[in-house]
This record gives structure tokens, C-alpha cells and sequence, in this order.
């Protein structure tokens, strides 16, 4: 007997009741004694994989990539094409120059972010995640890496099993020597949207610039350690989108699905031989290959039902399809499929009647209309910006020559990329002129603060606030004007 035991307090039964004095163990050893609370991650080598879906993914790495690391590199009017000069608050978009005062299109293509992710998440889940997340993208990279530098799956579990050889040192010295280089220039790349990448370069070979050397350190070590090492723990683990996918998606979403009714049959799923009548077995049409969750880069397998680890990459049907070809059975028994359609066996034609829902029709009309509008805005915007601030020093006096004078502060910003010299005037109130410099000189994405000094005659207007109104026209271009609005003191 387990001495605990012996030595442990003891209860007693309630007074009355007739039943004998029973001995309860308070310090009993709990029953899973020695167990860790947390379970230890078993690393996952994904097997390779052809099909469809796995194209997919490749044909959206290699866009993606293509995009990021090429665009910094691109020159317009002379100037980086895309550049978030954070230190001079300057925005290069493609040709366009947005300053501080256009925030409002970033709040708006955040908006179009959000209701696009509604949109995809409804119709077909976890889209994002399985193919354009840069988790996802350059996970996929990396892995491609490995099986370069240490061979197939098999080749890597045997690896990881060995002792330290000399060519498990090569193997895995080459691996994590191309990781590094591409996480270096990630780094570089990421830091090169908002520091100009030509001279970021030259600055960092020539070890100049602590903070362009930080973070561009800094990137790259998120990119090596979360792509090489945390792979699906980031997904599963780190990323709140997981956790709430399920509030966007329905029974009429698409998911990649497991017909269970098909696969298992009365006897479930078991290994046969090829050409067998498995149905006279009463076996299902999954033959417990497990090369669904072989492929899996999130390792769960989909036979156990709809789960959160599951990125939606589609890999797994790439496999299932592969086998069911094999074996000359028909394909989709794991496919993209609503959960609705699989337990009403509907047809392809009513699955996605069912999937224009109201709700997806909603984000779509809001979708497009927001975009629609956000285009058209910056199509007709007006490449001068112009705010208006009163002196709080000299609200309104008089000056000589009997005029009323009221002082301004005007800041213009030239949002265009080549010089202006722009003329200043007013109207709204008899008589009101510019009485300062009624000229500026701007350079190209430049902006300043002048001193604008109003006069109008005395007794123009009556005592009181009036609404003004400050022009600001560009010499020789008449469609490059903007007006704001203000208002001129007068005097009691």
C-alpha cells in the first residue's frame, strides 16, 4: 500500500447516518503523475506533392516574390516607385505622391483590406492563409530549400535520426547558409519600401546607418526563425486569424473536406489490394495511405473533420487525387466542398447556388463600390494640398492706409514631381487681396509653411466673422488649383 496513503487525513462520516468511518485520501498522487502540460511539438516534414493545388501555391510564391523583391528596384521620374519615406512623410506610389493630408486613402484601403478578407473567408475559408500569407510564402521557400539541401522526406527523417556525420554537417551547414541569405535580403528588401534600397545597400556594405543595420537584422531574424523553425506553430499557435475564421464562415463555406460517407463504408477504410471489389468488402474508398497527412504542411489529418490548424492549402486533395487515379477510383473523396453539400449530396450547381448568399453578395457590391470610389478619388485628386491656420497672436487689426488685416499661416504641399511656382489670392469679402508675397516657389514633393497676410478696406463689412477664401493657382497649368476656406475677422 502507497504509504501516502496510510499517512493521509481522514474524513469522517456524517453523524447518523449508521455508515462505518471512511478514510479519504486529501494528497492522493494525482493519476497522470510525471506528465508535462504541454505537449512536445513533433517536428513535420511535409512530403512533395504535384496537382493542381500545389501549382497553385508555387504560381502565387513566385508572383508574390516577384513583386516584393523586384518593385523596390524600380525607377520613376527618377525617384524609387514604390517608397514609404516615413522621414520626410512622402508616399512614391507608382506616380503618385500622397503626403500626410491624404491619409484618408490609407484608412480606405485598409477598409478594402478588411472587407476582401470578409469576402474570400465567406466564400471559401482560409484562401489567404494557404496561398498569399507571407508566413505561408515563405515556408514554402524554405522547405523547397530543404528538400534541396537534404533530399525528400524520407531522406530528412532519416537525417534527423542519424548522429552528426560529415555530411549531415554539409547537408545542414548548406541548408541554413541559403536561409540566411534569404532572410538577409529579405530584411534588406522589407527595409528598402522605406529607406531608398540603392542607397540602403551601399550603407550597409559600408556598415554606416545603426538604425537601417537594426532593423534590417531585425526582419531578417523574424523571417529565418518564423519561416525556418516556427513554421505551422506561427499558424496555429500565434496568429489570432485562426481563432477567429470560424466567425466569418458558415456551412455554406468552402472547406477542403473529407466525404466521410463515401470513405469509410460499413467496415471503414483499409488497406487493399489494387483491382479488389471493395465494396463487396464493404470497405470505403480510402485505402489508409496517409499520404493526406503526409503532404500536410500543418500535420493534422483532415479525416478527423474541419479543424483550425488547417490552412486550406489543398495539398491533401492533391494527394487523395493521386491516389484515387491509381486505383481507378473516382476523385473528389477529399475535395473543396461545403458542409451543407456534404451531408444533402447536393451537385456542383447547387453547392454554389448556395454559396451567392446575401452575405457574400454584400461584401462583393461593398467591395467593388469602395474600390470603385477610392479610384476615381484619386483620379480627379488635385496634386496640391493646402491647409489654412488662423495667428492666434493678431486676430484681426488695423493697419495703416485704414485697411483691416487678419494673419494666416497656410501650409502647401507640391504633391506633384516637378517644380511650381504658384500665385496666391483671395475672394469673398469686398475688397480682400493678398497684402504678403503672393507668390511660391515649390519644389517637386515639397511643401512649407508662408505667413499669408489679408487686408481688406475698413468698413467693407460689418463687425463679425466672414467666410474668405485663399486661392492657390500654379502658373501655367490652369487645372492645378486648390481653394480652402477660412474666415476674415472685422473690428468693432
Amino acid at each position: 500500500m502507497n504509504p501516502l496513503h496510510d499517512s493521509s487525513p481522514t474524513v469522517p462520516a456524517a453523524a447518523g447516518t449508521g455508515t462505518a468511518r471512511k478514510t479519504i485520501p486529501i494528497h492522493a498522487e494525482p493519476p497522470e503523475a510525471g506528465r508535462s502540460f504541454y505537449e512536445k511539438r513533433q517536428k513535420i516534414h511535409p512530403r512533395s506533392i504535384a496537382g493542381r493545388f500545389a501549382a497553385w501555391r508555387w504560381a502565387l510564391v513566385w508572383l508574390t516574390q516577384l513583386f516584393f523583391y523586384g518593385v523596390p528596384w524600380l525607377q520613376i521620374h527618377g525617384r524609387q516607385a514604390l517608397l514609404f519615406d516615413l522621414e520626410q512623410r512622402r508616399f512614391y506610389i507608382f506616380g503618385w505622391l500622397l503626403v500626410p493630408q491624404d491619409f484618408i486613402y490609407l484608412a480606405v484601403l485598409l477598409i478594402i483590406s478588411a472587407l476582401a478578407l470578409f469576402l474570400f473567408t465567406a466564400v471559401a475559408g482560409r484562401l489567404w492563409c494557404g496561398f498569399s500569407c507571407p508566413q505561408t510564402v515563405y515556408t514554402e521557400l524554405f522547405m523547397w530549400i530543404e528538400r534541396r539541401t537534404e533530399g525528400d522526406r524520407s531522406a530528412r527523417l532519416r537525417l534527423d535520426g542519424s548522429g552528426w556525420t560529415a555530411e549531415k554537417i554539409a547537408k545542414r551547414g548548406a541548408k541554413h547558409g541559403l536561409w540566411l541569405l534569404v532572410a538577409l535580403w529579405t530584411g534588406v528588401t522589407f527595409v528598402g519600401y522605406f529607406v531608398p534600397i540603392r542607397s540602403l545597400v551601399v550603407d550597409l556594405a559600408s556598415f554606416t546607418g545603426p538604425w537601417q543595420m537594426f532593423w534590417t537584422l531585425f526582419y531578417a531574424t523574424a523571417t529565418y526563425t518564423n519561416a525556418g523553425f516556427l513554421r505551422e506553430q506561427v499558424c496555429k499557435y500565434m496568429c489570432p486569424y485562426a481563432r477567429f475564421q470560424s466567425a466569418m464562415m458558415d456551412r455554406d463555406t468552402l472547406v477542403v473536406s473529407y466525404d466521410s460517407g463515401r470513405g469509410e463504408g460499413e467496415k471503414g477504410r483499409s488497406p487493399r489490394a489494387k483491382g479488389a471489389d471493395h465494396r463487396a468488402q464493404g470497405l470505403g474508398d480510402c485505402i489508409e495511405c496517409a499520404l493526406c497527412v503526409q503532404v500536410c504542411p500543418a500535420g493534422i489529418d483532415i479525416r478527423d473533420g474541419l479543424q483550425y490548424e488547417c490552412i486550406g492549402c489543398g495539398l491533401c486533395i492533391d494527394a487523395c487525387n493521386g491516389v484515387m487515379d491509381k486505383m481507378h477510383y473516382t476523385r473528389g473523396l477529399i475535395r473543396l466542398s461545403t458542409q451543407n453539400a456534404l451531408a444533402g449530396g447536393w451537385s456542383r450547381a447547387q453547392t454554389w447556388r448556395r454559396i451567392a448568399r446575401p452575405r457574400v453578395l454584400l461584401y462583393a457590391v461593398g467591395l467593388v463600390g469602395i474600390t470603385v470610389a477610392m479610384v476615381v478619388s484619386l483620379s480627379l485628386r488635385t496634386p496640391l494640398q493646402v491647409d489654412v491656420v488662423r495667428d492666434r497672436g493678431t486676430l484681426s487689426r488695423i493697419v495703416s492706409g485704414g485697411q483691416i488685416e487678419n494673419i494666416y499661416r497656410v501650409q502647401i504641399a507640391n504633391a506633384t514631381e516637378r517644380p511650381q511656382r504658384l500665385r496666391l489670392s483671395a475672394s469673398g469679402l469686398g475688397g480682400v487681396h493678398v497684402a504678403s508675397d503672393s507668390e511660391v516657389w515649390l519644389e517637386g514633393a515639397q511643401d512649407r509653411w508662408v505667413v499669408v497676410r489679408l487686408q481688406a478696406p475698413y468698413g467693407a463689412a460689418e463687425a463679425g466673422s466672414h467666410p474668405v477664401t485663399i486661392h492657390v493657382q500654379a502658373e501655367g497649368d490652369a487645372a492645378l488649383q486648390v481653394a480652402a476656406k477660412t474666415t476674415f475677422l472685422v473690428p468693432r
